[in-house]
């Protein structure tokens, strides 16, 4: 079994700009060789600095960081080579073909000519029969492949997809994210910034939350949504009750409709009470339910009630 390593690490980066504002404060993080890793976080948490600096748009006021052995500011030419950058926003020549605008991107980076890698990147985005078509042609959604054919066009093994699919339809959507999960298996490393949260649900194999230039957690997505996740349990009742049955009447149980409706979040970071008890509790108190019905909490509320508890 392959031990997996470290492609990308960060010690102690922080920002700092002229006006005073600290964007990042300290900023530890590693990154796995082959994962897709989201990095969550409300506007202005430092998502895009952080993207900047180790991408070489933005200059960094303290810190290292380190891509795969090369330290970023010693060995810079061979850090940015690794990194493959899909911007937010659709910035390309848009009256170039996507041919010329690819095969010049990889130029960019002192890289022989390699049409046939390029063909094969093409076809992989569905953009081969449109090669020779201008940018300002296309549609959204191909304008957005072409510019993930341009970061890849260099063979980067560090990816960062800042909101990929911002703007396009869910059915492209849905496409992205088996190109993603694609470009994964093929070794290359992910870093992914979304709003579309349920994006990092899918995909993600570890979830890192940042919130006002901090990393609050870092931690593998099926155990932080074990551990912050709840369970909200609804239970029709058959009859109305007038109190909360006893075994479960110490937890924040709540009865709703005049009675005819219980409801109980279970949070498993608590403890305490579990689903299954409070419907063994009301079995035995001889209360007749009409429907069962529960809620596993989503990624999206797990990292809202994160961000909002350190608000």
């Amino acid at each position: 079994m392959r031990i997996m390593d470290d492609i990308l690490t960060i010690r102690g980066l922080t920002k700092r700009y002229k006006t005073g504002h600290e964007a990042l404060k300290g900023i530890d993080l590693a990154v796995r060789r082959g994962e897709i890793f989201a990095l969550l976080g409300p506007n202005g948490a430092g998502k895009t600095t952080l993207i900047g600096i180790v991408c070489g748009t933005v200059v960094a006021s303290g810190g290292t960081v380190t891509v795969d052995g090369h330290d970023h500011a010693r060995d810079y030419r061979a850090a940015r080579r690794l990194i493959g950058l899909v911007p937010q926003e659709l910035a390309t020549d848009m009256f170039e073909t996507v041919w010329s605008t690819v095969r010049f991107s990889r130029g960019l980076f002192g890289l022989k000519p390699d049409d046939a890698r390029l063909e094969q990147i093409l076809k992989s985005l569905a953009l081969w029969e449109k090669r020779d078509a201008k940018i300002s042609a296309l549609s959204g959604g191909m304008k957005r492949r072409v510019l993930i054919a341009k970061a890849l066009a260099h063979e980067p093994r560090l990816l960062f997809l800042d909101e990929p699919s911002a703007g396009v339809d869910v059915e492209l959507r849905r496409e992205m994210w088996r190109m993603i999960g694609q470009l994964r298996d093929e070794g290359v490393t992910i870093i992914l910034t979304t709003h579309y949260i349920e994006e990092a649900e899918e995909m993600a194999d570890r979830i890192g939350v940042i919130d006002r230039g901090r990393i609050l957690l870092t931690e593998e997505k099926a155990a932080l949504m074990a551990r912050f996740g709840s369970t909200t349990l609804t239970v029709d009742l058959a009859e109305p009750l007038a109190a909360v049955p006893a075994g479960i009447a110490e937890t924040d149980a709540t009865l709703t409709e005049g009675g005819h409706r219980l409801t109980y979040v279970a949070k498993a970071e608590e403890g305490g009470v579990t689903v299954p008890q409070v419907i063994r509790a009301l079995d035995r108190a001889g209360v007749e339910m009409k429907a069962i019905e529960t809620h596993r909490s989503s990624l999206e509320e797990i990292f809202v009630d994160l961000v909002e508890r350190r608000a």
